[in-house]
């Protein structure tokens, strides 16, 4: 269960495809997953930390609640 806060890219990936995303695809400047007609643009790995405040932003984007990204 990752807990809400700062988590690594693969974690990040790891969690969408089980929340139901396929990918990560490339395209453009950034890789995208996507589920449905929804794509989710992710960030680049740069051996970084996603930070809360992105990964909030990601996660409302997804539809997904802080709640089920801590039951994962």
């Amino acid at each position: 269960m990752p807990t809400f806060g700062p988590v690594k890219r693969d974690v990040l990936i790891r969690c969408l495809h089980k929340c139901g995303f396929d990918g990560p695809y490339s395209g453009g400047n950034h890789p995208f997953m996507v589920k449905g007609n929804l794509a989710l643009r992710i960030p680049n790995p740069h051996n970084k930390d996603i930070g809360k405040e992105f990964l909030t932003r990601i996660l409302r984007q997804a539809g997904v609640s802080k709640e089920e990204w801590e039951k994962l």
